[in-house]
C-alpha cells in the first residue's frame, strides 16, 4: 500500500507539476486534505474545487479592490466639491457628517431704488434720447423761425458817394448779403455798371461792412456804429427832447455805396477818414458825427 501511494504520487509529481505552476492557495489546499490512498478521479475531483474555491476567492478579492477604488475615488470627489465650495462661498452641497455649520449663500435680489432721491445726476440712455430729441426739435423750429425772418422783404436807402449823395432804395430780402446787395445796386446807378460788386465798398454809420455778412445778421445782434445803429436801414432823424438825456439818440443815416478808387485816393480826407472795418468785438462807445 505505501508503494502504490508513493507511485501515485510522484506519477502526479511527474505530470503536470513541470510545466504548469500551481498556485499557493491550491497547493496549500491540497496539502490540507488527509493523505491517504485515493482514486485519480477524486483526487482530480479534489483539486479542480479547490482550483474553483481559489479562483472564486480571487474574484471576490478583485470585486472588493475594485470596490474600494470607486469609493476613494467618489471620496476624493467629493471632498474636492467640498473644498471648491468652501473657496467660492457655497456651502449648499456639503454633506451632513461635516463639523462646520452650513451657511447657505445669500440671494443676490435687485436693491430697491428710493424714489425721493434725486438721480438726475446719473446717466440715462432713455432720457439722455429724449433730450437729444427733444434739442432736435426746438433747433428745427428755431431753424425754421429764422428762415422765415430772412425771408422777409426790407427797404434798404443807399447813397451811391462820389464825394457827393445820390440817394436810391432797393427793395431786398434780410437774408441777402451786402455783395449781393451792391450786385442790385451796381444795376441801378448807371455809373457803376462798369465796376464789378468785388470794387465796391458800403458804409453804414462809418462802419465798412464786409461782402460776407447779411442784414440779418446785423439786425439779429443789433449791430453798432460810430455815429447810428446798424440794423435801421431807413433814414430817420432823432425826435427825442432836447432836455431828455437818459436815453440815447437815435438817427440812422443812408448807407453809401463807394468805389473802391474812390476811397484808396481819400481816406485822409473827412468822411473817409472816420471809416473802419466792422468789428463785432468791438465797443465803439457813443454815437457822434465830429470830424476828427
Amino acid at each position: 500500500m505505501s508503494a502504490e501511494n508513493t507511485c501515485l504520487t510522484n506519477a502526479d509529481k511527474v505530470g503536470p507539476s513541470r510545466f504548469v505552476a500551481r498556485r499557493e492557495s491550491v497547493d496549500h489546499s491540497s496539502e490540507l486534505r488527509p493523505a491517504g490512498l485515493v482514486q485519480p478521479d477524486k483526487l482530480q475531483q479534489q483539486r479542480r474545487e479547490s482550483t474553483g474555491t481559489a479562483e472564486q476567492d480571487n474574484e471576490r478579492t478583485n470585486c472588493n479592490v475594485a470596490n474600494n477604488k470607486a469609493k476613494n475615488k467618489t471620496n476624493k470627489t467629493i471632498k474636492r466639491k467640498r473644498a471648491f465650495n468652501r473657496l467660492s462661498f457655497d456651502f449648499e452641497e456639503q454633506g451632513p457628517h461635516d463639523e462646520k455649520p452650513m451657511i447657505k449663500r445669500a440671494m443676490h435680489e435687485k436693491p430697491l431704488k428710493n424714489p425721493h432721491v434725486d438721480t438726475s445726476f446719473l446717466p440715462d440712455r432713455e432720457r439722455e434720447a429724449s433730450e437729444h430729441q427733444m434739442r432736435e426739435k426746438i433747433k428745427n423750429v428755431w431753424h425754421a423761425e429764422q428762415d422765415k425772418i430772412k425771408a422777409e422783404e426790407i427797404e434798404v436807402v443807399y447813397s451811391y458817394w462820389d464825394g457827393r449823395g445820390h440817394r436810391r432804395h432797393v427793395t431786398c430780402q434780410k437774408g441777402t448779403t451786402i455783395f449781393s446787395f451792391l450786385e442790385l445796386c451796381r444795376k441801378q446807378v448807371p455809373e457803376l455798371r462798369s465796376v464789378t460788386s468785388e470794387r465796391l465798398m458800403y458804409i453804414k454809420e462809418d462802419i465798412i461792412i464786409p461782402h460776407h455778412y447779411t442784414f440779418y445778421d446785423l439786425l439779429v445782434t443789433r449791430a453798432r456804429g460810430k455815429s447810428g445803429p446798424l440794423f435801421h436801414f431807413d433814414v430817420h432823424e432823432d425826435v427825442r427832447l432836447r432836455n431828455d438825456a437818459s436815453r440815447e439818440k437815435d438817427e440812422s443815416h443812408a448807407g453809401k455805396v463807394v468805389k473802391r478808387d474812390w476811397y484808396e485816393k481819400h481816406r485822409d480826407i473827412f468822411p473817409a477818414n472816420r471809416w473802419e472795418v466792422y468789428d463785432p468785438t468791438k465797443e465803439y462807445g457813443s454815437y457822434g458825427i465830429k470830424d476828427v
